[in-house]
């Protein structure tokens, strides 16, 4: 059986959602899952509609001994959610754990020691922590094998992170165990710029913890939750169910068969150098409203000009005004994905390339429905008339599907690989 804890010390980060839906995907994909609330609150009975006043036995009566009360084994109080879905779960009663069992030996492996019956039954056990590093939490270190660290891609997520991280370090030090730590970047609003601004961050400063799967922000999960119900259940259709079947699979170590090394396709190693280009880039200064980012460098010492004066201070000369390019001679320069006026333009430029398309939300992702014309070797252009709202989209380069290297603006989809995005005005 695979343990995962779900920590974080703030709250309203995501980690009772990405819980349930974790636990409810990876049942849904066939695989047995145990969700575990060790959180007091009980939130995870409360998103699955299971009725408080019916709940007799908890997760805590695992976790006593007799000198304490009735002990039960887990599959006393273990709740049959969905096919391969279970839950064990808890209430205000567990918030006593810390109390009952302090100064006792062997009080951090109460939770270790109730999961053993487990391992037989489930292929996947699924912690939820509550929102504070004490003897609860570290019980759950102790039975887990890995540790995911929910983060809002908010102002206040990244403050305290550091010493998050470093504090599950010393905790995981004290377990005696090898437990991997990730970041999941979670209610992530593309359309927000801070949103933007502080997953750049995530990928830059905690690159070697960060997972490659995001939650994005949909209210279809909130909906969700306040109807009791897995977002696997409620709508199996939307935003936050492929986000969490990406996140489910990601850890399974799932790769596409389309992701697999090919003779005409480029290297596994080019083409991860493209993608982490992508990511780091999120952020960057777009060309126009909506476009790829363009690179404002300062002019380099190369293409200065200095010259000495007769008191021997070196300034640099004036040099010859650059001519103003006309808004048609940038639009011919540029590279990408931008909308001009009420159209949407695409180019792009592959020098050996027969024949170039556009794939994506608004042909149904059709291969063949949107080709692009060159007017001269090598570079690529088309242009649609599509609705205000976000769309994405891929370019398919003579039959094999790519992203669109000029378009810095993509998301993971379900099949682990990179699709670009564009918002319409």
């Amino acid at each position: 059986m695979r343990t995962i804890a779900i920590i974080n010390q703030k709250g309203g980060c995501g980690k009772t959602t990405t819980s349930i839906n974790l636990a409810a995907c990876l049942a849904r994909l066939g695989h047995k899952t145990l969700l575990v609330d060790m959180d007091p609150q009980g939130h995870c009975g409360v998103g699955l509609a299971v009725p408080e006043d019916q709940i007799e036995r908890t997760i805590y009566d695992t976790l006593i001994e007799p000198c304490d009360g009735k002990v039960a084994s887990l599959p006393d109080v273990v709740w049959q959610i969905a096919t391969d879905f279970d839950l064990a779960p808890s209430n205000i009663q567990l918030a006593a754990f810390e109390q009952v069992f302090a100064g006792r030996p062997g009080r951090e492996d109460r939770l270790l020691k109730a999961l053993d019956p487990a391992h037989n039954i489930y292929s996947w056990c699924i912690i939820d922590c509550p929102p504070s590093v004490g003897l609860i939490t570290f019980n759950a270190l102790r039975a887990c094998d890995e540790v995911i660290v929910p983060v809002e891609t908010g102002f206040f997520s990244l403050h305290g992170l550091t010493k998050m991280l470093e504090t599950l370090e010393v905790l995981r030090d004290k377990c005696g165990k090898d437990i991997q730590v990730r970041i999941l970047p979670t209610q992530y609003d593309t359309r927000t710029k801070l949103a933007r601004e502080v997953l750049a961050e995530l990928r830059a400063k905690f690159r070697d913890y960060l997972m490659q799967s995001t939650i994005n922000f949909n209210t279809k999960l909130k909906e969700a939750a306040s109807f009791g119900q897995p977002i696997t259940e409620y709508d199996p259709g939307s935003r936050g169910y492929k986000d969490f079947v990406n996140l489910a699979r990601e850890l399974m170590g799932h790769r596409p068969v389309e992701m697999e090394l090919q003779p005409d396709r480029l290297s596994r190693p080019a083409e991860l150098v493209q993608r982490a280009k992508q990511l780091a880039q999120l952020t960057n200064v777009q060309f126009g409203r909506v476009g790829a980012p363009v690179a404002l460098a300062e002019p380099s010492l190369e293409t200065q000009s200095f010259a000495e004066r007769p008191d021997g201070m070196v300034v640099q000369q004036e040099q010859p005004a650059v001519p103003q390019k006309t808004t048609e001679q940038k639009i011919e320069e540029f590279y990408g994905v931008k909308q001009v006026g009420g159209e949407v333009l695409f180019r792009a430029h592959f020098d050996e390339a027969q024949q170039v398309a556009v794939a994506g939300d608004f042909n149904n992702w059709s291969p063949t429905a949107t080709p692009m014309d060159s007017s001269d070797r090598g570079n690529w252009r088309m242009k649609l008339s599509l609705k205000p709202g976000r769309y994405r989209y891929r370019l398919v380069v003579d039959g094999k599907w790519v992203t669109d290297p000029n378009n810095n603006y993509v998301e993971v989809n379900q099949f682990g690989e990179l699709n670009n995005v564009v918002e319409v005005e």
